[in-house]
């Protein structure tokens, strides 16, 4: 009787779902916002306190000007690129240890609320109540108005916003993990609080306080960009995205490029972000999946 052979079973690999046209798009952004920040001192092609008087309100090169400047001079013929690329830098600079300052305060503190509740518990739902009432910008007008601007300051205060989202995620969170059974086994064991809170409740909440993260990095873009477009921002000789727009606002009308090229900046930055952190939820929460 003849054998019959048999064809090799054909093991078929399952590939990962594709990742969306946006979010690809908006992770190559961000990466070239982070090259550019990283690699500001080597990227700029001038100094950004270099005026050229003769070159001033210079177009840029696909608008009829040269490619000395590719994205223009401003009013003091200072190149926009170099001031571009440096703003980048000390905008995503500010907005990255104000995100982390108020990651920490907030979570800090919903962590003791957490812990110690009665009278804490009682005191940190005030504070969080009367920062959620109060606009931020009216706080930040304040402080910068009477205690003077410089740039440790500013971002310090950059860090008090939506510390108080923070907050209120990791109270709720802990306060659930607290009633769960490994929680409840460690502290049975004699763990330390710092223990019990840092290595096990903390990574169990990660996730949603890194797509909150992602949610306050973007709104510290635009904080810094309005504060510093009303002069009470970043101060000269320094440059961000915000002061730039500030300044070409009055030559809009002849030499938009000065305003645009951080506009646009700005627009996509935030968009970005925004993107990746909404794809970071769909994938992160379990309810959704």
């Amino acid at each position: 009787m003849a054998l019959v052979e048999r064809a090799p079973a054909l093991t078929v690999r399952r590939r990962g779902p594709a990742l969306p046209l946006g979010v690809v798009l908006a992770s190559a952004w961000l990466a070239l916002m982070v090259v550019t920040a990283l690699g500001a001192d080597v990227l700029t092609p001038y100094s950004i306190t270099a005026l050229d008087l003769k070159a001033r309100l210079a177009p840029p090169a696909l608008m009829g000007g040269t490619w000395a400047h590719p994205l223009g001079t401003d009013e003091l013929g200072r190149d926009v690129l170099s001031r571009l690329i440096m703003s980048i830098r000390m905008s995503l600079l500010i907005a990255l240890f104000g995100t982390l300052i108020a990651a920490t305060l907030g979570t800090g503190l919903g962590f003791l609320a957490a812990h110690f509740r009665k009278a804490v518990e009682q005191v940190v739902l005030m504070a969080i109540d009367f920062q959620a009432s109060m606009p931020f910008m009216i706080i930040a007008l304040a402080v910068l108005a009477f205690l003077g601007n410089s740039l440790p300051l500013f971002i310090a205060l950059m860090g008090f916003h939506s510390w108080e989202r923070y907050a209120r995620i990791s109270r709720g969170l802990t306060l659930a993990a607290n009633e769960q059974g490994y929680a409840a086994a460690i502290r049975q064991l004699g763990a330390s609080p710092a223990r019990i809170y840092g290595l096990h409740i903390l990574p169990n909440i990660a996730s949603t306080l890194i797509v909150s993260m992602t949610l306050t990095f973007p709104e510290i873009i635009l904080l810094e960009s309005g504060l510093s477009f009303l002069g009470l921002g970043v101060q000269p000789p320094l440059a961000s995205l915000g002061n730039m727009v500030g300044y070409g606002r009055e030559y809009i009308t002849h030499a938009p490029w000065i305003m645009l090229a951080p506009a646009a900046a700005i627009v996509l930055t935030t968009l970005s972000i925004s993107l990746l952190g909404d794809w970071l939820r769909d994938r992160l929460d379990p309810t959704l999946r």
